[in-house]
C-alpha cells in the first residue's frame, strides 16, 4: 500500500485542477484545504479501503 500519494482534483468552486497530497498513513480523513487557485475551502474527504486503494474526492463547503 502507497500511503503517501499525490492526486488531482477539480476544484468545486472554480474547477481548476489542483493536486493533493494525500497521506494515507492514518486512515480515512475528512479535513479542509484551500483551493491553490481561488483560495476557497474545500473538503476533502480521504477513504481507505482494505486493499489500500485510496479514494478522494472534494466538495465545496456547501456540499459536504
Amino acid at each position: 500500500m502507497n500511503l503517501l500519494a499525490f492526486q488531482d482534483i477539480d476544484c468545486p468552486y472554480c474547477g481548476e485542477p489542483i493536486t493533493l497530497a494525500l497521506d494515507a498513513s492514518a486512515g480515512a480523513q475528512r479535513y479542509i484545504e484551500d483551493c491553490a487557485v481561488c483560495c476557497r475551502p474545500i473538503t476533502v474527504v480521504l477513504d481507505v479501503e482494505d486493499d489500500g486503494t485510496v479514494a478522494v474526492a472534494g466538495y465545496a463547503q456547501d456540499e459536504a
